[in-house]
């Protein structure tokens, strides 16, 4: 069980740059690493250079995912893991105060949902 945000920080980020292709890192800075793909699009009335995924967020007592994939498509991650679900403050944050294998693995495989969301609605590209 891992409870230092700085670790905890290290781990999210690895979690998020493992899909560097279908996603760009926009921010990689002590204070965020903001993730968004690589295909121009609109975001809302905007056109962006990669519509927006993830950022993480180190606090002092915890660390912040915003994931969102689960604001724009909640059916699709109606069904996230107790454990990972217990993190959610709000509509697309998760607040990890403390990590393991198992809550470790629900993130990978929400993050790789989320990838395969946004390829199936043309957002992501699919490297």
């Amino acid at each position: 069980m891992i409870t230092d945000p700085k670790e905890m920080d290290q781990i999210l980020r690895s979690m998020i740059k493992e899909h560097i292709g279908p996603l760009q890192i926009r921010k990689d800075e002590a204070t965020v690493l903001e993730a968004a793909g690589t295909i121009p699009t609109l975001q809302g009335k905007q056109k962006v250079n990669g519509f927006y995924f993830a950022s993480v967020m180190p606090k002092p007592k915890d660390v912040r995912l915003y994931f969102f994939p689960i604001y724009t498509d909640p059916e699709v991650f109606k069904d996230i893991a107790p454990e990972l679900r217990k993190c959610l403050k709000g509509k697309s944050c998760f607040h990890i105060k403390k990590i393991d294998d198992n809550l470790t693995t629900h993130i990978t495989n929400m993050i790789a949902l989320g990838i395969k969301t946004y390829q199936e609605k043309e957002l992501l590209t699919t490297v």
